[in-house]
């Protein structure tokens, strides 16, 4: 199980609870894995990561209310996922979280850059929505004392 050291939260039970990506089953059918979960080990009490919340509930939307059988990466659709799942990677344990966050943004703004030319509107959207959920985090981040 890959941890995310930097975020915790208080349980219920009083125990700190940190941040690990976890699957999500939905109507046991749908398995969505990389979804950041903080988890108490004291009481295995378990809450969605509030942040990428109305995210994972827009992935859901999409499945109605008899979805198939199908397995889903949370990171292939959020940001905050992806950039989790990236800083847990050993390959890129030397990096630092900075580094890695600063590295995708560049690279979404390289890819941006590419659907504007090719005037792929849908494309466009979907990457100004990605850049907006790491520049909504880091700010929430950055703001808190």
């Amino acid at each position: 199980m890959k941890e995310w050291y930097e975020l915790h939260m208080l349980c219920k039970c009083g125990s700190t609870m940190g941040v690990k990506l976890r699957t999500v089953i939905y109507q046991n059918k749908v398995e969505i894995e990389n979804v950041p979960v903080f988890t108490c080990e004291a009481c295995n009490r378990s809450e969605v990561f509030a942040e990428i919340k109305p995210a994972l509930i827009d992935v859901i939307k999409r499945f109605g209310n008899s979805p198939e059988k199908q397995l889903l990466q949370f990171n292939e659709f959020n940001e905050i996922a992806y950039l989790m799942l990236r800083a847990t990677d050993k390959k890129f344990a030397a990096e630092s979280v900075e580094k890695i966050v600063e590295e995708r943004i560049n690279e979404l703004l390289d890819l941006l850059l590419l659907a504007q030319s090719l005037v792929d509107q849908p494309w466009t959207d979907d990457l100004r929505k990605r850049l907006e959920q790491i520049s909504k985090h880091s700010l929430s981040v950055n703001d808190s004392p």
